[in-house]
């Protein structure tokens, strides 16, 4: 995931206004949209909603591709985000510490709106130039759970190109189901603490994602997400 690429990801205490991408058709439903980078070449990662152990499921599939599921939020309070989610088939030569293999066959991101002046210089240079590309402003601070089978769970890591998206691991065995439930709030302050003038201060939410990628690794992968929630109260 390039820098570009991080952007390419109340009523009540009891949820968030984060709708589920699956509704009663094929496609993803409103107002979750598709991210890919500008001016992208190489195949989007495709998003579908199917029928699988009796309920529809969104898959995500990546073949030498590369895209985002986003879903924008009004800096939304980082509550619990919990989901259950399945891969099916791994990136062959994945590995999120090179570059070369920074692929993951599914991860869930949340994008924090941390203040700009709290982001180190060398990288807010760098996100004024990828923003001007983009021809937007692109998230100051994305935190994702990353599905993988080889590094330690809960393992804290940079993405290879960025360090404004940082990766926390969740180990996962394929072909099974397993259900997650993370404190957003907690999480964030272990990831980027180290950018925050008060550790105690997290930022609010302004979207949350989906992605899968397999372009760097030239691969395929398939996986399932469903039940996706996002809670006020952690």
């Amino acid at each position: 995931m390039t820098l570009v690429a991080a952007a390419c990801f109340a009523a009540g205490a009891a949820a968030a206004d984060l709708s589920s991408p699956i509704g009663s058709g094929s496609e993803p439903a409103p107002p979750w949209r598709l991210i890919g980078l500008p001016r992208q070449t190489k195949p989007m990662t495709r998003f579908t909603v199917v029928e699988l152990d009796r309920q529809r499921v969104l898959r995500v599939e990546a073949d030498h591709a590369f895209g985002n599921l986003l879903h924008p939020l009004r800096r939304a309070h980082a509550g619990t985000l919990t989901w259950r989610w399945r891969v099916d088939e791994l990136p062959a030569g994945a590995d999120l510490q090179r570059r070369s293999g920074d692929d993951a066959p599914l991860k869930v991101c949340a994008l924090f709106d941390l203040p700009a002046e709290q982001v180190p210089f060398v990288d807010r240079q760098l996100l004024r130039i990828a923003s001007a590309r983009a021809g937007e402003p692109l998230p100051t601070a994305t935190l994702c759970y990353v599905w993988d089978r080889s590094l330690p769970d809960g393992a804290l890591l940079h993405n290879a190109y960025t360090h404004r998206v940082r990766y926390i691991i969740v180990r996962g065995t394929p072909g099974r189901w397993s259900d997650e439930r993370h404190d957003l709030a907690a999480d964030f302050r272990r990831a980027f603490g180290d950018d925050s003038d008060n550790a105690s201060d997290v930022p609010g939410l302004t979207g949350v994602g989906i992605g899968a990628d397999s372009d760097n690794t030239a691969s395929h992968s398939i996986g399932y997400v469903s039940d996706l929630h996002l809670s006020e109260r952690p």
